[in-house]
């Protein structure tokens, strides 16, 4: 039974990898993959237990996926009122060099809040008005993507893995943050310094064009200003009312969300005069929700999480332990194949591979200094959120940042390996090196 479970899970994987090649989409793919092990897993398992596991995994998976649907959906509301306008029509500046950098530290600090592919979305249709020359656009770009990954590993809400991490206690927000932000600094700050070269001292074009999109029709700066403060205002709050309550994230972010729909609805209650086919309320907004996406993280997440019922992730992590048996090794190889295939079930495995440790089980361990990097905020946990982040930056296909990059601006895959793969992996190494640096030191 088990080598049919890991022989269905590989040939699912391949062909998610292959999604573009073999036209079906991801989402059906993994969808069949989950039913697929969960029968087989019932069939010759005769468990009686298996009815509970199967609700314990589909409820931890829920409360991933109800968070998701919330911070989408506020995301979405902030997008389509023009919120972002706020910090893309502020950019002023003409010289090319220094544009580079403040788009990368904007995308940075901006994906730590928003998810990856909103950030990129964002900064690269803002590079579109700026940057005319189309391979000079394609350095811009790969930057925004690195650093778009980069900022999101460092956060409890910037990255779906380290939202995943977070809510199953594997790291808390504190600790995360700042364990993680100078790595993520160093990772983003090493490429792009690198790249300086391939960018010209001069200045961007003059466009006629303005930095930013016109807002919607009927909205008014006053309204685009409000909704981008309550939304942000939200999505900070989630982490706040999870240290001080002690409840799940989602539960935070189903408040946060409930609170943004009562102000829109009150917000165009207001309005009169404008007509409804223009108002983008919430019961609007929430249709455009990306559900093929979340179909796909549940069925990935349920697909590992029949093999961690079946005490197949168990074996594999004895396998690393007996033959690799170090953290940087392990989290570092999981955050190179982040770069071929999707980082949510690299991480989802991880997770079932290596419960997290109590500090009075990690002690009595055989290796005490070892199994203290699996308690709650030790290394690995650290290490797995860092690499699995920016890892998916070290090929254009290796995130959903980088894939929308290759489709807006068409990057070509072989120029990016050429040209930035090997940036993103110097900076790689570096943040690791820097992430060794501040556990040496006690940090």
């Amino acid at each position: 039974m088990l080598a049919t479970l890991i022989a269905i899970f590989c040939a699912g994987y391949l062909l998610i990898a292959l999604e573009h090649k073999i036209g079906i989409n991801k989402s059906a793919v993994a969808l069949l993959m989950c039913g697929a092990l969960w029968a087989i897993f019932s069939l010759a398992g005769h468990d009686p237990q298996i009815g509970a596991q199967l609700t314990a995994q589909l409820g931890s998976t829920c409360e991933i996926l109800v968070y998701l649907i919330g911070a989408m959906t506020i995301v979405d509301l902030i997008d389509t009122h023009g919120g972002f306008n706020v910090i893309t029509s502020r950019i002023r500046t003409r010289s090319k060099r220094r544009l580079l950098w403040l788009l990368v530290v904007i995308t940075f600090f901006m994906s730590a809040v928003l998810d990856n592919m909103t950030t990129a979305i964002i900064m690269i249709m803002l590079l579109r008005r700026i940057i005319d020359d189309r391979r000079e656009r394609w350095i811009f770009a790969a930057l925004i993507v690195a650093a778009a990954n980069s900022g999101g590993a460092w956060s409890p809400i910037g990255d779906v893995t380290t939202i995943m991490l977070w809510m199953r206690g594997n790291v808390t927000a504190g600790p995360l943050m700042y364990g993680l932000l100078l790595p993520s600094l160093v990772s983003v700050a090493v490429p792009t310094a690198i790249a300086m070269r391939y960018v010209s001292r001069g200045e961007t074009a003059a466009t006629t064009e303005p930095a930013a999109a016109p807002l919607p029709q009927g909205v008014d700066s006053r309204m685009s200003h409000t909704i981008l403060v309550t939304g942000v205002a939200g999505l900070l709050f989630v982490p706040v009312f999870k240290e001080l309550t002690g409840l799940p994230p989602y539960m935070g972010m189903i408040i946060a969300l409930g609170a943004n729909w009562a102000l829109t609805e009150i917000l165009y209650d207001r309005k009169r005069d404008m007509e409804e086919s223009i108002q983008n309320r919430v019961s609007k907004v929430v249709k455009h929700i990306d559900m093929p996406t979340i179909l796909f993280f549940l069925g990935i997440l349920m697909a590992v999480g029949v093999l961690q019922s079946a005490g197949i992730l168990t074996g594999m992590a004895q396998w690393f332990d007996k033959h690799l048996h170090e953290p940087y090794a392990i989290a570092g190889l999981i955050g190179i194949l982040s770069s071929v295939v999707d980082n949510v079930p690299l991480v989802a495995a991880c997770m079932g591979m290596y419960p997290v440790a109590d500090a009075a089980t990690a002690a009595a361990s055989a290796d005490p200094a070892f199994m203290q990097g699996f308690v709650t905020d030790g290394l690995f946990w650290h290490l797995l959120s860092y690499c699995a982040g920016v890892g998916g930056s070290l090929l254009i296909i290796g995130s959903a940042a980088g894939v929308v990059a290759m489709g807006l601006e068409k990057i070509e895959f072989g120029w990016y390996l050429r040209k930035i793969s090997p940036l993103v992996l110097a900076g790689y190494l570096a943040g690791m090196l820097a992430i060794w640096l501040q556990h040496l030191a006690g940090l």
